[in-house]
């Protein structure tokens, strides 16, 4: 088993098949960096083979919500607060990677798409441990953060497409109202 695996993504909402990734990337090692990137706007960059991933409608939730929804998803499931840690991650800015996470782990990743397969080059790149969790067509993807967005915006039931925990954290927030909001003012 590998000592210490990085997984990333925006989480921007944290959904069932995002804690199907995530579990994945823990079952192969003792303690798991979860990466939450796109933080904060300042390290958000326009990515042509994603375009759409920097847009403000995309981002509805702060770190710091992304934070706490992950943490409380993962405690949900049964792990210990000592088996994770949750740090942001600058995708788009890779010479940053050394202030946040450890170069010498794993770093697992997903692959649908060509923004799966850039970041692939990338980490690659730089040298680093990868190894890829899956790859399947964009089709074979399952659940997308942006299409229970959509429902929230619509009024359809989202509900059941995230963990427990996540569904009440964001309700707590009125993340449903907040994203209609913000899409009003674009």
């Amino acid at each position: 088993m590998i000592e210490t695996g990085v997984i990333h993504g925006r989480f921007q909402v944290l959904h069932n098949d995002h804690m199907k990734y995530l579990l994945a990337g823990k079952e192969k090692c003792r303690h798991l960096v979860v990466g939450i990137t796109n933080p904060d706007p300042s390290l958000a960059k326009d990515d042509p083979a994603d375009p759409a991933r920097s847009s403000a409608e995309a981002n509805p939730l702060t770190y710091f919500e992304r934070y706490t929804i992950i943490r409380a998803a993962l405690l949900e499931i049964g792990l210990n607060l000592s088996d994770f840690s949750i740090v942001p991650f600058p995708i788009n800015f890779p010479h940053l990677y050394k202030y946040y996470v450890p170069m010498d782990a794993t770093f697992f990743l997903t692959i649908y798409d060509s923004w799966g397969e850039k970041k692939l080059q990338q980490f690659e790149s730089l040298g680093l441990m990868v190894e890829v969790l899956w790859k399947r067509t964009l089709e074979e993807k399952g659940l997308r953060a942006d299409e229970i967005r959509r429902r929230m915006l619509k009024g359809d039931h989202w509900e059941h497409l995230v963990p427990r925990s996540t569904r009440e954290l964001m309700k707590a927030w009125d993340i449903p109202n907040r994203l209609c909001t913000l899409v009003a003012t674009l």
